[in-house]
């Protein structure tokens, strides 16, 4: 994802200090001075996020955000304004901003909305998972459907659980810690064999008919799920 952000901010002081804490936390910065500059940047630029004045220039910061929106740039917007009366908060709302933050404000308050909105974003961009697999094992996480070869195999909850959990971290081994806490929703082991038992059900329905067994036990460590030995 990229870290270029765009300032559209015409007093020099305030674009400078904003400017300044952006590069000193690793982002790219690129400035305009009035709307019509910085709805040019906006438009034809790959920002992370665009920092928006209110009150510019040229062209005022709601008609700049509206005519970004307008072209059909999704990029986050968070609005800065001398303006922090409610009313002015639902303005910029709903003229399409992800974000409003009245001046005077301290940086790292910006900083930590521009986080917040830089992670949305990337939950929004990450590929939504609906199957997962281990050589001929396949798990459909929607009908909750689990075949080996093509041949159903039926689980009870608690082995959907864990199964999944272990199709998640193949090629990796996982613990009886991590299988407490993750499957069981334990943290503490409550001294029981429950795991072994969960273990033992699971590998018989998933290897014991298959010509490569994909379970394996880690002695003194715990199991790994892979389609190599």
């Amino acid at each position: 994802m990229t870290k270029k952000i765009l300032v559209v901010e015409d007093d020099a002081t305030t674009a400078d200090y904003i400017a300044k804490g952006l590069v000193q936390n690793g982002y790219v910065v690129d400035r305009a001075a009035d709307g019509l500059d910085g709805l040019f940047h906006a438009v034809n630029g790959a920002y992370a996020a665009v920092i928006l004045d209110r009150m510019l220039p040229g062209m005022d910061g709601l008609a700049v955000l509206a005519a970004i929106r307008a072209a059909g740039v999704d990029t986050p917007v968070i609005i800065l304004s001398a303006l922090g009366s409610t009313d002015e908060r639902v303005k910029g709302l709903k003229a399409g901003s992800d974000d409003y933050l009245v001046k005077p404000f301290a940086f790292s308050e910006l900083l930590a909305r521009l986080e917040v909105l830089q992670r949305r974003g990337a939950a929004h961009t990450e590929p939504v998972v609906t199957s997962l697999t281990c050589a001929d094992l396949r798990m459909d996480l929607l009908s909750h459907r689990v075949e080996r070869a093509g041949l159903r195999i039926d689980l009870q909850p608690r082995e959907f659980r864990l199964l999944e959990f272990l199709l998640r971290h193949q090629d990796h081994v996982v613990t009886r810690t991590m299988m407490l806490e993750e499957v069981w929703d334990y943290h503490f082991d409550p001294g029981t064999n429950v795991i072994d038992v969960h273990i033992s059900r699971l590998r018989k329905k998933i290897d014991e008919t298959a010509p490569v067994p994909l379970l394996h036990t880690v002695r003194g460590v715990g199991y790994k799920l892979s389609a190599a030995a």
